[in-house]
C-alpha cells in the first residue's frame, strides 16, 4: 500500500500544537500595515484554532 503524502499547501498554513490543536494565521496580516494601527497589527499576528467544520478536511490533508 504507498504512503499517505502531505498536501503542500496545508503544511505550509496550518500547524499542530503539543495537546493536538490545529492552528492558522489570522487573515489581514500581510501588507497594508500604513492602514492598521499597531494595536490592530499586533492582534492580527496571533494564531487562531481552526474552525470546527474545517478540522476532519485538514486533518486528512495533513495526514492525521
Amino acid at each position: 500500500m504507498p504512503k499517505n503524502k502531505t498536501h503542500s499547501g496545508a503544511k505550509k498554513r496550518f500547524r499542530v500544537t503539543g495537546s493536538g490543536k490545529v492552528m492558522r494565521q489570522q487573515a489581514g496580516h500581510v501588507h497594508k500595515f500604513h492602514e492598521k494601527t499597531p494595536q490592530k497589527a499586533r492582534a492580527l499576528s496571533k494564531d487562531l484554532e481552526v474552525a470546527k467544520a474545517d478540522l476532519p478536511k485538514i486533518k486528512k490533508m495533513l495526514g492525521l
